[in-house]
């Protein structure tokens, strides 16, 4: 198997991808100083009544605040994931536009994050559900999960698609013979 080489495209799509991701990291920034500002002294805000409020939470933990108190590790399993992650988008050639713009919100949700522990110790969450029972989450975190959940839909897409294909050319490995 032949490796491609990469051209001045696919160098491009990674600069915008990287770009991307430093834009979401700002807006993540500006929506924690903003929460910070005016939500850390006051009460909760209804954002849409029966569905969304705002508050102000420090978690030093993870999702769930999983590993609370735990900041050095988990920025240290942050900075090596982020650190995978551009490797990876850097010597991958990924065709989809959908998968690169998942990859650049998954960049700048982990980033976003990561920044808040490195500076703060904690990260600031400040959205709530009101029609359900969940934790406080900020822009960062549903970055990533649109981010995974885009890859995750593509990947049962692709894997459906596949076993289509295999039972239309009537074989396991496409040239008729199982």
């Amino acid at each position: 198997m032949q490796k491609k080489q990469k051209t001045k495209k696919d160098y491009l799509i990674f600069i915008l991808q990287l770009a991307a991701a430093a834009v979401l990291v700002l807006i993540d920034r500006f929506l924690k100083n903003a929460a910070a500002a005016h939500l850390k002294d006051g009460g909760d805000v209804i954002l849409i009544k029966n569905l969304i409020y705002l508050t102000y939470a420090e978690n030093t933990g993870a999702a769930f605040s999983a590993f609370s108190n735990s900041t050095l590790l988990l920025s240290i399993v942050t900075l090596a994931a982020l650190v995978a992650g551009i490797l990876f988008l850097f010597f991958a050639k990924i065709e989809s536009k959908l998968l690169n713009v998942a990859a650049a919100m998954i960049l700048g949700g982990g980033a976003g994050n990561l920044t808040d522990r490195l500076m703060n110790g904690y990260v600031v969450d400040y959205i709530g559900t009101l029609f359900m029972n969940f934790p406080i989450y900020n822009f960062a975190d549903i970055l990533i999960t649109v981010g995974v959940a885009i890859i995750c839909a593509r990947l049962i897409y692709d894997i459906i698609k596949d076993e289509k294909r295999k039972k239309l050319s009537g074989g396991e490995n496409g040239d008729g013979n199982s």
